[in-house]
């Protein structure tokens, strides 16, 4: 399996059941070895340059562990403390990127999921790392929250320049946050793709009344590839095509339209049909 991130991007991992998530991430991490391969980070190899390497990754796994009984401030400042370069400057803007300059003194007892959730990334990100690694980072949100959420990641990846690997069994939420994204499936990377190529992959059904010379239609004058569904309907994918201009043929050519109707692509669908119905976790 090979997987490859590039920076200020914002990279969405998808696995069904049993595929590796959790072995995958550990292995980046350095808390396993992998039996073959590697995990290389900024250059550095985490087999060989552990600390170097490890010191360019930031990582949540599931919920952010925090000294409930300490206030937001001094979580961090225990933190800083294993960090000779993290500064009290740093420190200060971290809490304002995150917006907990009004209650970063108090405890952590007293937050709610989505302050320690901010909490938990401010702590991750002091040190500037160039890879931030989030394992189901929206877990328990709700709607407001996973929309705070995906705006925080947005400015880290595009302002701060930071590489950001989502694992999440949240398809929609992947969707709407993620750049790219991997799937994977007993160990192997089956696809990779960019979200918006994937969003922007329009799928049409037709119902006329000849549809075999529709399809003739289709592949002699725009190289398209159509399936006949049921009866009188077939479906394509005409993605930069203009569907104005398909109809148009379509009844130029005595092909009379009964409906048309378009369906995007999602995330999920591609999941699914990679997969083939596997379940996400």
């Amino acid at each position: 399996m090979t997987l490859t991130l590039y920076p200020s991007q914002i990279f969405g991992f998808l696995r069904p059941n049993g595929a590796g998530k959790t072995t995958t991430i550990r292995m980046i991490v350095g808390l396993i070895k992998p039996t073959e391969g590697s995990v290389t980070i900024c250059g550095y190899s985490v087999a060989h340059d552990f600390v170097k390497a490890l010191s360019n990754i930031g990582c949540i796994i599931e919920s952010p562990d925090m000294y409930k009984y300490l206030t937001g401030m001094e979580n961090l400042l225990q933190f800083a403390a294993m960090d000779k370069t993290i500064t009290q400057q740093r420190i200060k803007d971290v809490v304002e990127m995150m917006g907990l300059q009004h209650r970063i003194n108090d405890r952590a007892s007293t937050y709610s999921l989505g302050m320690r959730q901010r909490l938990g990334i401010a702590q991750a990100i002091m040190s500037r790392p160039k890879l931030l690694i989030l394992d189901e980072p929206t877990n328990g949100l709700d709607p407001a929250g996973m929309t705070e959420f995906r705006n925080l990641i947005r400015k880290l990846a595009y302002e701060e320049g930071m590489t950001v690997f989502v694992s999440s069994h949240l398809l929609m939420e992947i969707q709407q946050m993620c750049d790219v994204v991997s799937i994977i499936k007993q160990g192997s990377v089956i696809k990779t793709a960019n979200v918006q190529d994937i969003l922007h992959d329009d799928q049409i059904e037709w119902q006329l009344n000849n549809p075999e010379k529709a399809i003739a239609l289709l592949r002699e004058h725009w190289a398209i590839e159509a399936v006949h569904l049921k009866k009188n309907t077939i479906s394509a994918n005409i993605t930069q095509h203009p569907l104005a201009k398909i109809n148009e043929c379509f009844i130029r050519e005595g092909l009379a339209l009964t409906y048309c109707s378009a369906k995007q692509s999602t995330l999920e669908d591609l999941f699914l049909d990679l997969t083939e119905g596997d379940e996400i976790v």
